[in-house]
């Protein structure tokens, strides 16, 4: 009974309902594609300056959990002021908690830590077999105001690029902020993935209607890389 009550709390903090992305754009998702040329000045990832952010509830609307997972190195490429390729690693072993976002004793006894170690089982990411995730650049266009739309503010970019999680690459395109000065670029970006394109598809199995967990996961970017 533990088990079944622990991975309904895991699966809470996991997956944000739809109905609370209001703030973020939806990625588009396809096959994996061809990385992009890093034509260029190399730049390297500052991992102290960058971060990412997500958050999640559960499908009935329980309350917002959040936290952190630590990007731990890359490349970013640029050329005549405009960024042409790269990519960026993330350990999956630092899934973060924010223990302001599990309340207690409202999330009956459960503390941020053991919905960490959840979601670093096989349950979820399985990070003693999969410990990396990469995102892979495979394109980068100008955001055309005519065309293109965002809730992102200052969006000037999309952005293409191959999400691996776990064994399983899709490439995803999201609308980006991104700023190339001779020291550094700076990229942010916030939107929503759909997590069962990564076979991440507990409680999203079935006629949607009685699913536990919406099948969406909102992420925040914030990637500096340095002039080396």
């Amino acid at each position: 009974m533990r088990k079944l009550t622990l991975t309904a709390a895991a699966a809470a903090l996991l997956f944000a309902a739809s109905c609370n992305n209001s703030s973020s754009d939806q990625a588009a998702t396809s096959a994996a594609q061809t990385a992009a040329a890093t034509t260029g000045k190399e730049y390297t990832a500052d991992a102290t300056a960058s971060s990412i952010h997500w958050q999640a509830t559960h499908k009935g609307g329980a309350m917002p959990r959040y936290g952190t997972i630590n990007i731990t190195g890359g490349t970013i490429a640029a050329e005549n002021g405009a960024v042409t390729g790269g990519s960026f690693d993330v350990d999956m072993n630092t899934i973060k908690v924010d223990s302001a976002s599990v309340p207690e004793p409202a999330d009956k006894g459960h503390k941020a830590i053991d919905l960490e170690n959840h979601l670093k089982s096989a349950d979820f990411f399985d990070v003693a077999n999969h410990k990396t995730a990469k995102f892979v650049i495979t394109g980068v266009t100008p955001f055309d105001v005519t065309k293109d739309k965002s809730m992102l503010e200052g969006a000037t970019n999309i952005v293409s690029g191959n999400l691996t999680i776990k064994d399983s690459t899709v490439n995803v395109t999201f609308p980006a902020k991104i700023t190339v000065s001779d020291a550094s670029v700076d990229v942010q970006a916030k939107f929503t993935v759909d997590r069962t394109s990564w076979g991440l598809r507990l409680g999203a199995e079935g006629n949607p209607a009685n699913w536990m967990i919406s099948k969406d996961l909102e992420l925040e970017i914030n990637l500096k890389a340095v002039s080396k």
